[in-house]
């Protein structure tokens, strides 16, 4: 059985079954059996169940809401709107799917023609994270029914009252049986599933040893993965920089979902021209964050999603300090039941330090000053994460510098980093490989076939 708890209240929010042999076998075969109808089902058809789904979560936005709130402390308002950016999403590919699969007609050399096409796979298994419990999963959802495979969702344990809904709701809105299923099993049913001859790819979004794992089954198998895995993005504040922005930025970094995002702002990195006004701005926002009940909308941080991922970030806080980092405020414990802590701020951290290097998954921001622009770009890829960025200045030929030398999949130029369903969406180094969203997703999992045809044989006189 899977138990999810309330990271607010340390009270049960539900329980729900294990998927044992039997019904992994049933679903797999469900699966394969619905792809050989799917993969044939007209573009409008598909089009068609993408905006009926998004339909039955227009309709269910509380419900779906309140049960990522309960199941993982995310607040009431931050909530409601992963699932309208969810709603987003399937409607997106509904509108754009179309173009996203139009051939290519290319000439070749003698006269003759290739045409390339899009052709589905077949099924993909989805290995997803609690953080954005509705969003991670819409990311492959929407994409796989569009191109015309089918999917397999293998949940975060912690949120499997989430996982529920999603299979309800696609079945709700008419999908046919076995073009989405939810699969609620355990880490250690994966790897047998994707050497499965039935499944044909895998995609994650987790840990580096989430990925690890999921990458090596995928390659013992000779199966293509994706993977979006952790990141520690720089946020980078240059002297022409709009310095109330900036830091109202940085401060949505670090407390958005709790400071569990992959792609917020972890490290400040500040010129030291503007370094003591940013701070002035930044510290200030980051006493002011009203923590309180998720499901008041007047709070803007919950708890975060469970004990043990607050006292990691607690301890990652103690090892910064015996690395020589100061914390400025926060960053403690608060005394209640559930998962509850304060945003906190460290300052003069050493960059080579074990703990400078990794994520830091909580409401802890580490801030750097800096000299130059060389010495922020050094400092911005001296880890080995490389998901996203947001640099903050004016000048162009800094934005030019930035978007180039930056190792990361995404830079945000004077905003906050988010994922939108029309761009592409992953990163570089240790934070994985391939892409989410738009048509680079969709094609991912897509057998790009060439059709070659020859030139008109001529005719003689």
């Amino acid at each position: 059985m899977f138990t999810s708890i309330n990271p607010a209240t340390g009270e049960t929010v539900g329980t729900y079954e294990e998927l044992d042999a039997d019904g992994i076998e049933a679903a797999l075969d469900r699966a394969a059996t619905a792809f050989k109808a799917w993969r044939n089902a007209p573009i409008e058809r598909r089009a068609a169940l993408l905006n009926a789904i998004a339909d039955q979560w227009e309709a269910n936005k509380q419900h779906l809401a309140k049960m990522a709130v309960r199941e993982m402390g995310k607040p009431i308002a931050g909530a409601i709107a992963e699932v309208e950016k969810c709603i987003l999403g399937f409607r997106h590919y509904a509108e754009h799917g179309a173009a996203y699969l139009e051939p290519v007609r290319v000439t070749t050399p003698g006269g003759g023609h290739t045409v390339a096409r899009w052709l589905p796979m077949g099924p993909v298994l989805a290995v997803m994270p609690w953080n954005f419990p509705y969003w991670q999963v819409v990311r492959f959802m929407a994409p796989t029914i569009m191109a015309g495979n089918v999917g397999l969702l293998k949940h975060a344990s912690s949120v499997q009252g989430c996982a529920a809904l999603i299979q309800q709701l696609a079945s709700a809105a008419g999908a046919p049986d076995g073009v989405f299923q939810n699969l609620p099993i355990k880490s250690d049913q994966v790897s047998s599933i994707i050497a499965d001859r039935r499944v044909v790819a895998v995609t994650l979004t987790g840990s580096e040893g989430a990925g690890t794992k999921v990458a090596q089954a995928a390659g013992r198998a000779l199966k293509k993965v994706v993977l979006e895995l952790g990141g520690s993005d720089p946020l980078i504040v240059m002297p022409s920089a709009d310095l109330d922005a900036a830091a109202r930025t940085a401060v949505t970094g670090r407390i958005q979902n709790a400071g569990q995002s992959c792609i917020c702002s972890k490290r400040m990195i500040v010129h030291a021209d503007v370094y003591d006004a940013f701070m002035a701005r930044f510290t200030e926002g980051m006493k002011a964050v009203k923590i309180g009940d998720p499901m008041d909308a007047a709070n803007q941080m919950g708890p975060l999603s469970s004990v043990q991922q607050r006292d990691a970030v607690l301890e990652q806080v103690a090892r910064a300090r015996e690395a020589g980092a100061t914390l400025l405020f926060g960053g403690e414990k608060i005394e209640r039941e559930g998962a509850w802590m304060t945003p906190g701020v460290l300052v003069g951290m050493d960059p080579e330090s074990h703990v400078a290097k990794e994520e830091i998954f909580g409401p802890v921001a580490a801030v750097y000053k800096v000299n130059d622009i060389e010495e922020a770009i050094a400092l911005a890829n001296d880890v080995p994460y490389g998901l996203g960025s947001s640099v903050w200045t004016e000048d162009e030929a800094e934005i030019e510098r930035f978007a180039r030398d930056i190792e990361a999949g995404m830079t945000a130029v004077n905003t906050l980093l988010s994922s939108t369903p029309a761009a592409p969406f992953g990163g570089v180094k240790l934070s994985g490989h391939g892409r989410e969203l738009g048509p680079w997703g969709m094609h991912e999992f897509m057998n790009l076939k060439a059709v070659m045809f020859g030139a008109p044989e001529k005719l003689g006189d």
